[in-house]
């Protein structure tokens, strides 16, 4: 690896680490100023201010706000996620169950979604101006309209209310067979798959469209070479920076999207535990899901950043 191309990716990573870094400050102090005391919300309205007081003391939600991020974000960098304050139990251990399951989900998602986007991205590129075309780009558009609750939703009346072939709740705990495992994927992943697939045909229909206007293509198509090849030995390859960029963001919505589906259908991953911390003010649970979804978010970016800079044949 050549001088700029290492010093342009040494230079993403660390931009990465500070954003983190930024990242891990906001969520903190914006968990902290969330209404209500956590020490009350746990002993009840009953409790006496001696027995509040003496809990905040325990907790050591007394020292200086600083001082407790600093204290949060060491443990963080020694993977001590701290003890959970409603269940009084190591977060680690809430976490790890959920974590997993919302990576199958995610996993599942992204193997159905990333394959079916990329065909149809580069398809609807190489016959630009067809019938074909003009339906893909319309309905990408359409679905990008509807947001992920309203998919959702739709889901849950078609395919468990009316028709009844599939239940309106994933319980991944409950699975015993590939039928079952069917049954507990289908509803979140086609919603899923619905919002970041829309996504990401129309950003790789971009990015392939950008690489067939250049010269080199023009050149390649007047000296005789096919389409096939003119695609994929001469697009594609120049293309691929942008075309991760494209798989990267999309499944960066995954992670928003995760937050809804996980809520409407009832599926027992990280983001449903996170939304029931917040319910229950559990500060330390509510700031490690949120550091997870922030580094997955950043590490995906990064990723194709770093992709992009190794493809860009300039630099090399």
């Amino acid at each position: 690896m050549n001088s700029p191309v290492l010093n342009l990716a040494v230079k993403r990573i660390g931009v990465a680490i500070v954003t983190l870094l930024i990242v891990a400050f906001t969520i903190f102090f914006a968990t902290e100023m969330l209404p209500g005391d956590v020490a009350e919300i746990l002993l009840g309205q009953a409790a006496t201010p001696e027995a509040v007081a003496g809990l905040r003391e325990a907790m050591g939600l007394n020292q200086p706000a600083f001082l407790r991020f600093l204290q949060w974000l060491g443990n963080l960098l020694t993977g001590d996620f701290g003890t959970s304050y409603a269940n009084n139990m190591p977060i680690a251990d809430l976490i790890g169950g959920r974590l997993i399951n919302s990576l199958k989900l995610a996993g599942v998602t992204a193997a159905i979604s990333v394959p079916v986007a990329l065909t149809l991205g580069v398809t609807a590129a190489v016959m630009r101006g067809t019938i074909y075309d003009r339906v893909v780009s319309t309905l990408t558009i359409s679905v990008i309209s509807v947001p992920e609750f309203m998919v959702a939703t739709l889901a849950v009346i078609v395919f468990a209310v009316y028709l009844g072939w599939l239940p309106a709740l994933s319980m991944a705990n409950d699975v015993q067979s590939i039928g079952q495992l069917l049954k507990v994927f289908a509803m979140p992943v086609i919603t899923l798959s619905f919002v970041i697939s829309a996504q990401m045909i129309r950003m790789t229909r971009a990015a392939v469209l950008e690489t067939l206007d250049t010269p080199y293509v023009e050149m390649a198509l007047l000296k005789g070479a096919s389409r096939r090849r003119m695609v994929m030995h001469h697009a594609l390859p120049n293309a691929l920076g942008p075309i991760v960029n494209a798989v990267a963001l999309s499944l960066s919505y995954l992670l928003g999207g995760v937050i809804i589906v996980e809520t409407i259908f009832n599926y027992p991953g990280v983001a449903k535990l996170m939304l029931d911390a917040v319910a229950t003010r559990d500060l330390p649970l509510i700031q490690s899901c949120a550091m997870i979804f922030c580094l997955a978010y950043l590490l995906l970016i990064t990723i194709a950043d770093l992709v992009a800079i190794v493809s860009n044949p300039r630099l090399r």
